[in-house]
């Protein structure tokens, strides 16, 4: 008996088939839907965000008068006028001094709260959520109790010195008394946000790096300068950036400090006027140069990319790489 065989070639789906449709769905959805995902952050930063920016530039280019009807193009002038201006280097130094003695104590008593938090404590959930509290208290009611307790002739702050025999200070009038008095503002209502974010991270390292350094004979302190820290240092990176763009942009709690006192100029002599006061005191009332205060936010604007690409090289630099060496916890 004889078979024949069929020796045609297998039917191939005719163009527009549901199955070819299918697949150029599905690379099209492969390729292009990411793009399609992270387009409206793009729209609205563009919108919201690089718009203003360009905009602001192009403004710091003009003499331009919030209260006339012309705004002639001056170039570079607003610069140069500015980087010969007294009280820009003035409240320049205060925004750098503010920001260096707020952001490091800062920076540092949250990575010592977040371990802290992560141990095995009692009613742990409860103490996570406390440290946030300070953070979503409104900036005026802390602003106005900080500047009663750093009050000069009835405040707790030199009630306390007065205790152990030191002179009252002067915590509005004095230049760095002011920026001491305003940090601890501003430590106290960052300090938890950014504990939580460093104990998230915490809570992602493997608990058997701790117990293999647990086994290596290492002490709990050992274990969390050779273990952690080197773990967490994209998160400290993190932070870092965060709080170098809030401390060099700090304008409430200053203002509310001084608010009995000349408060958009920081007290009587500018003692804690920042950048940001400055150039709405420029920007706006009383002077209402809106192209010299735009001049002020774009070299603000430098100032925070300069100081933030200089923190993160630093800190890249310190403690070697990512993840912990071998017999690192020895």
């Amino acid at each position: 008996m004889t078979v024949q065989l069929d020796a045609r070639p297998p039917a191939t789906p005719a163009s527009g088939s549901p199955r070819q449709s299918s697949g150029r769905l599905s690379r099209f959805d492969t390729r292009f839907s990411p793009y399609l995902y992270i387009a409206p952050f793009f729209l609205i930063f563009g919108i919201f965000g690089a718009y203003p920016l360009a905009y602001t530039f192009w403004v710091s280019l003009h003499d331009w008068d919030l209260l006339g009807a012309d705004h002639p193009f001056i170039g570079a002038e607003n610069y140069t006028r500015l980087l010969a201006d007294t009280d820009f280097w003035h409240a320049l130094v205060n925004t750098l001094g503010i920001f260096v003695i707020s952001t490091v104590p800062q920076l540092l008593a949250a990575l010592w709260l977040a371990n802290l938090l992560n141990r095995g404590l009692r009613a742990r959930t409860g103490w996570r959520m406390a440290v946030l509290v300070p953070n979503v208290t409104s900036t005026a009611a802390v602003a106005i109790v900080f500047g009663v307790l750093f009050g000069r002739e009835f405040g707790m702050i030199n009630w306390l010195l007065d205790l152990v025999g030191m002179d009252p200070i002067g915590w509005k009038s004095n230049r760095f008394a002011s920026w001491v008095a305003i940090s601890a503002m501003v430590d106290w209502r960052w300090t938890g946000y950014n504990a939580l974010i460093l104990l998230a991270a915490m809570q992602a390292i493997p608990r058997d790096l701790y117990e293999a350094a647990a086994i290596d004979g290492a002490s709990r302190a050992r274990q969390f300068w050779s273990v952690t820290v080197p773990l967490l240092k994209p998160t400290i990176i993190f932070c870092t950036i965060i709080a170098t763009i809030g401390g060099l942009q700090l304008f409430t709690e200053p203002r509310m400090f001084h608010s009995g006192t000349n408060p958009i100029r920081g007290g009587p002599l500018r003692e804690s006027q920042t950048l940001t006061m400055y150039m709405f005191e420029n920007a706006f009332a009383p002077h209402y140069n809106f192209g010299y205060g735009s001049a002020v936010a774009w070299l603000l604007f430098a100032l925070i990319a300069i100081v933030a690409a200089v923190n993160v090289l630093i800190l890249r630099r310190l403690g070697g790489g990512n993840r912990p060496q071998k017999g690192a916890a020895r």
